[in-house]
C-alpha cells in the first residue's frame, strides 16, 4: 500500500490544463475523464439540432452552441461538454475567456452505448443544479426517438418520450420546436 497521498487537481488546475490540451476531458469533482470520439451519427444529429435552433433563435436573446463550449456546473464542481447547449442573456461565463458557460437554459445530448447511463443519470443531476436550466433533450442514435425533460413550476421534472419522424419536441423555455423528422433526415440506420 502506498503512503503517498492521492492528489486531485482543483477546478482551476483542470481548466488551465484543459485550455492547452490537444484532446478534451471532462472534470468531475477532482477527477479528469478523457472524452471519447463521437462518431458520424452523433455529429449529424448535433449539427442538425444546432442548425434548427439557430434558425429559430435569430433575433432572440438565446444562442445554440456545439460541443466545443464547456459548461461548468458549479454546485457539483463539474465541467462538461454538452453536444448542444443553449444559453440566454445575460450569458454567464466563468471568466473573461468566454469558453466556459456557468449556466444554460437547454442542453441536448446524443446518447451512445458508453454514455447513455451517465447522460440520463448523473449528468442530468448536474445540469439540474444550474439556475436557468429548464429543458433537457436526449436523442438516440439507433431510432427516431427523443427523451424530453421539462422543469415544472414546482421544481419537479416532467418526462416525455417522442417517437417517429412526425414527432415534434416543443422547447417552450426558448420558444423553439424540433421536428424529429428534420433532425434525423440524413441519418441512415444500420440494419
Amino acid at each position: 500500500m502506498s503512503t503517498q497521498p492521492v492528489t486531485y487537481p482543483s477546478a482551476e488546475q483542470y481548466l488551465e490544463v484543459e485550455r492547452a490540451a490537444e484532446f478534451r476531458s471532462e472534470y468531475l469533482n477532482g477527477e479528469i475523464y478523457p472524452m471519447a470520439g463521437g462518431g458520424f451519427i452523433r455529429a449529424l444529429l448535433a449539427a442538425a439540432v444546432i442548425a434548427r435552433l439557430d434558425e429559430q433563435l435569430r433575433g432572440k436573446p438565446c444562442v445554440a452552441a456545439g460541443s466545443d463550449l464547456r459548461l461548468f456546473c458549479e454546485p457539483a464542481n463539474v465541467f462538461t461538454y454538452p453536444d448542444v447547449v443553449v444559453s440566454c442573456e445575460p450569458r454567464r461565463f466563468l471568466d473573461g475567456q468566454k469558453d466556459t458557460l456557468t449556466d444554460a437554459a437547454v442542453t441536448v445530448e446524443v446518447l451512445s452505448r458508453s454514455t447513455q447511463n451517465y447522460d440520463r443519470g448523473e449528468k442530468f443531476r448536474f445540469y439540474r443544479g444550474l439556475p436557468s436550466f429548464s429543458e433537457y433533450v436526449l436523442l438516440v442514435q439507433d431510432a427516431i426517438r427523443a427523451e424530453h425533460h421539462v422543469r415544472q413550476k414546482d421544481g419537479s421534472w416532467l418526462f416525455r418520450e417522442w417517437n417517429g419522424p412526425e414527432a415534434v419536441v416543443d422547447l417552450k423555455s426558448i420558444g423553439c420546436r424540433l421536428s424529429l423528422g428534420s433532425l434525423y433526415e440524413r441519418v441512415e440506420f444500420e440494419a
